[in-house]
């Protein structure tokens, strides 16, 4: 059986290698599959955004385990009680939203690990993370495994972020440039100077102090442009996206051609 708590994004990230991901807002365990066939390192499941249940997501982590990229949770948001969830049917790679202030990681931080450090509720034995049981030791072991993410995403949060880089059982920050540049005043701009200014230093900053550095970027500059001021796990793309300009793509080059056809007189 193979171990489920070897990580293998969070030990790409500790040889420092960049992590290249895809972000899946589908919801579909058959795409998530042929997401995962692809060979990206990581494939976000998004329960932010995307309409996805505890079970949505549960299936996904099962379409993807056969192959090489590692799944990454996002909940829809910190709660206690959904964390102990997700990482009970066996994630063990979270992207948690809107964490603002240091308070806030240190809670986050102590919901995935159990007592007495922490307040992660005592079950994962019936459960997948522990193969029902079948992994020795697993509450000895699961906060190795874990990597543990949050998203800054708003002014409070960058203002904070010396504090919560300080937060011991974070590994990595990402920064999320949607929803930061709405906060900075520039709602639909990230590529606004001043948000893209903030979106540079916060990574630097963050690589500085030795945590991994993330980002979202559709745009394949932005991408590369992110990589080349530290970001080490990126998401280079969302699998709705790609799926609509590609159906776009091909439909209007039919479109173009059915026009310039002669048009058949009988």
């Amino acid at each position: 059986m193979q171990d489920p708590l070897h990580n293998t994004f969070k030990a790409g990230l500790a040889r420092g290698e960049t992590q290249l991901g895809l972000w899946l807002s589908s919801t579909s365990s058959y795409l998530a599959e042929i997401a995962a066939t692809s060979g990206y390192d990581w494939l976000l499941i998004d329960g932010e955004h995307a309409p996805n249940t505890v079970q949505d997501l549960y299936h996904q982590l099962q379409a993807i385990a056969p192959y090489r990229s590692q799944p990454v949770i996002r909940p829809v948001e910190f709660q206690q009680a959904l964390i102990k969830q997700v990482l009970d049917i066996g994630a063990t790679t979270l992207l948690v939203p809107m964490i603002d202030t240091a308070e806030q990681a240190r809670a986050l931080v102590a919901a995935t690990r159990y007592p007495p450090v922490g307040t992660r509720g005592v079950g994962a034995g019936v459960a997948r993370a522990a193969r029902w049981g079948r992994v020795e030791n697993y509450m000895a072991r699961a906060s190795d495994a874990l990597c543990l993410l949050i998203q800054a995403e708003s002014k409070t949060a960058i203002d904070n972020l010396d504090a919560l880089l300080e937060v011991e059982g974070i590994d990595g920050i990402f920064i999320g440039p949607a929803d930061l540049s709405a906060s900075l005043g520039y709602p639909d701009n990230a590529a606004h100077p001043q948000v893209q200014q903030v979106i540079e230093q916060s990574i630097r900053r963050i690589r500085k102090a030795g945590k991994a550095a993330g980002f979202l970027a559709v745009d394949i500059a932005m991408a590369q442009r992110a990589i080349s001021w530290g970001a080490n796990f990126v998401a280079v793309g969302v699998d709705t996206m790609l799926y609509t300009d590609a159906l776009d793509r091909r439909l209007a080059q039919f479109r173009q051609s059915a026009a310039d056809a002669p048009r058949a007189s009988y």
